[in-house]
């Protein structure tokens, strides 16, 4: 009886947070523009929703942001994650707490903070503050990626590519790199999924002709709710469910792989007989 009670409860909860986007999905296809109506299946939405030349501008800027702040952040959050794995002492508990500020900083305080950076330095609101912004916000979570990798990282792999003749360069590149590669690719789709779904940082540092479909969605629902916002947010959703779904099977994948190698390296240690160490 208690498990069942308990199972209810789970259930009742996720239909609470996902119910609305279901409704919202669904009237996406709505023929009727009531949201009180259901005036049959239609996907006329949809092909206004591409034919908006707001919209397209946004999504324009959406995936070019998107794309270049995660491949940005991703190069310095793996230099910077390297960096403090390499630390020690209490110049690595100081780089951690600088790294999870951002984190649990409320997003209201990075925008406006960022936007009175960008007004001090006498940079012109635009496409340029909206990339650095991005930038700045992903870096954290690409770090934090990152490290895990870094932490399961045999020391001693480095060494031993530069006693075989790897130079250092060679060896970081050929050894390190591949290795912690799961960890990157993670913080990546990460950054660009945050960046797509950001809203409150991108509002406060960008100009005018320089908008995201978060900003776009935000401005259309001020004038009222429009059918193609629900189509619009139903691409969304979907997008970035897609992006969790492949980062939550490469994770699989990984830990897949990890316990085949345990599980091999046992069945070596097994099968291995002290009896050949007299021979």
């Amino acid at each position: 009886m208690v498990k069942f009670i308990k199972r209810c409860y789970v259930y009742l909860i996720f239909v609470f947070l996902y119910m609305p986007i279901v409704v919202l999905m669904a009237y996406s296809f709505n023929d009727s523009r009531s949201r009180g109506t259901w005036g049959g299946f239609t996907l006329k939405w949809y092909v206004e929703l591409f034919q908006d030349r707001t919209i397209m501008t946004s999504l324009y800027y959406t995936l070019l942001i998107g794309v270049s702040s995660a491949l940005i952040a991703t190069i310095i959050g793996t230099i910077a994650a390297i960096g403090i794995h390499n630390s020690r002492g209490l110049k690595k508990k100081m780089l951690m707490n600088i790294t999870y500020i951002p984190v649990l900083n409320p997003d209201i305080v990075t925008a406006i903070s960022l936007m009175i950076l960008f007004v001090f330095a006498k940079v012109r609101l635009g496409f340029l503050t909206l990339l650095l912004a991005h930038i700045t916000f992903n870096i954290p979570y690409v770090i934090l990626s990152v490290l895990p990798k870094l932490r399961q990282l045999n020391i001693h792999l480095y060494e031993a590519a530069l006693d075989l003749g790897a130079t250092p360069t060679q060896a970081f590149w050929k050894v390190i790199i591949p290795e912690i590669m799961p960890g990157i690719v993670t913080g990546m789709l990460l950054a660009f999924t945050l960046s797509i779904d950001d809203f409150v940082i991108s509002f406060f540092t960008t100009g005018s002709g320089v908008s995201t479909l978060s900003i776009t969605a935000y401005s259309m629902a001020r004038r009222g709710i429009n059918p193609k916002i629900n189509a619009l947010s139903t691409i969304m959703f979907v997008s970035v469910l897609v992006l969790l779904v492949i980062v939550n099977l490469r994770q699989e994948m990984e830990q897949k792989k990890e316990r085949g190698k345990k599980n091999g390296t046992k069945k070596q240690n097994r099968s291995y007989s002290p009896e050949f160490d007299n021979l």
